[in-house]
């Protein structure tokens, strides 16, 4: 295979994009600090922060960062831009986020309920949250992104498929929307949207690893060498449709014996109701209540749940040999045991070498992030689409 080096102007394209990601990641940074981080001697910063102040994309600050020594300043993305509007949306419920231009969250983290039967219905809602929105910043352009529960075509905006929706056809929420309110629009899963989170707000993140959303189903998104992988079909890390039993219960997408079937949080709700077919259904935190009440059958399922979604991960982590998985969902709330269930699962994993290197062992955490920087991470799709930022 032939192989090409870099050229001086790829060079400083790279190291460019370099600052930038560590801009967007830090917001704010002295010049010697982006030496250190980046690994380049201070005059060949002094370049790349040059060629970014003449394009635009930072600005300098007279604010010091240390009260050590001669300061020199700072360094900062701009601060006036397009802000965005970071929405967590499903058939029943919307989360949102506004973040301005360098993505730093303005104003509180705000959840409403929704009943949308039909789609006119959801974009209805989506554009009123938008509108009062904009009503409320009224000097600001907004623009929109979408966290969309089921499966869903970035490059398009179309959602395939919503499990918790009354309708079962695709819908393009893009297009629609950007007809509606004239701005840009982006969307992407909400399990992305964690696992962008993830990468951008926590210091913590490797270049390699996976997030897991146990909930109402159960989904997953990972990152491979620093990028979210999709795949072609954009379907990629449907772990809760990883088949645990060919002659299981049928599952929503069709097949039997899915993990979804075994190990969600709607599994469990249905087995509530046969369980007390005269009583109204129950919520989730209705039968979560009742796991920290003690009451034993939800106890047995939830340790069952954890052992098929430790045995789920085995089979995962022997085919990506990922090391960091970090947990999300209102399944957590099962607290350290179940999480060590898990755990102990995945200590089968034959090449996870726990005894000879720890520090590369598969860790398994619940993850850190509170639900406002979960829904900011959706904004992050605007930072991935610019190549001088990533």
């Amino acid at each position: 295979m032939k192989r090409v080096g870099l050229n001086n102007h790829q060079v400083r394209k790279h190291n460019k994009a370099l600052f930038m990601n560590l801009l967007w990641r830090n917001k704010r940074l002295s010049k010697s600090q982006l030496a250190q981080l980046s690994g380049l001697t201070i005059p060949a910063a002094s370049k790349i922060l040059q060629a970014l102040l003449a394009e635009g994309k930072v600005q300098h600050s007279a604010a010091a960062l240390s009260a050590r020594g001669k300061s020199s300043g700072s360094f900062q993305l701009p601060s006036e831009g397009e802000w965005t509007l970071c929405l967590c949306v499903k058939p029943t419920s919307i989360e949102w986020q506004l973040a301005d231009a360098q993505l730093v969250a303005q104003g509180e983290y705000q959840h409403i309920t929704i009943n949308t039967l039909i789609p006119e219905q959801l974009l209805t809602e989506i554009e009123t949250v938008w509108r009062q929105t904009c009503k409320r910043w009224p000097k600001r352009r907004i623009r929109l992104a979408l966290a969309v529960h089921g499966q869903v075509d970035p490059v398009t905006g179309v959602s395939q498929h919503m499990p918790q929706a009354a309708w079962k056809s695709p819908l393009q929420l893009k297009f629609l929307l950007e007809e509606r309110l004239g701005v840009d629009v982006r969307v992407d899963n909400d399990c992305v949207m964690l696992a962008l989170a993830e990468k951008w707000l926590n210091s913590n993140a490797l270049s390699e690893f996976c997030v897991i959303n146990v909930d109402y189903g159960i989904g997953s998104s990972f990152v491979i060498n620093g990028e979210i992988f999709r795949g072609n079909l954009y379907g990629s890390g449907q772990i809760g449709h990883t088949t645990l039993d060919p002659g299981g219960k049928r599952c929503n997408c069709g097949r039997q014996g899915c993990l979804e079937t075994v190990a969600s949080l709607s599994t469990l709700k249905q087995l509530a109701q046969q369980r007390a077919p005269d009583s109204p259904p129950p919520t989730s935190r209705q039968l979560l209540a009742a796991w920290q009440t003690g009451e034993p059958w939800i106890i047995a399922w939830a340790q069952r749940s954890a052992e098929a979604i430790g045995m789920s991960l085995y089979n995962f982590l022997n085919t990506l040999n990922i090391n960091q998985i970090w947990l999300y969902g209102r399944s957590c709330t099962f607290g350290e045991s179940w999480l060590q269930t898990i755990v102990r699962q995945i200590d089968f994993n034959p090449f996870d070498p726990r005894d000879a290197l720890k520090s590369k062992a598969t860790n398994v955490h619940f993850g850190q992030l509170d639900r406002a920087h979960q829904v900011l991470g959706i904004g992050y799709l605007y930072v991935e689409a610019d190549p001088a930022a990533v």
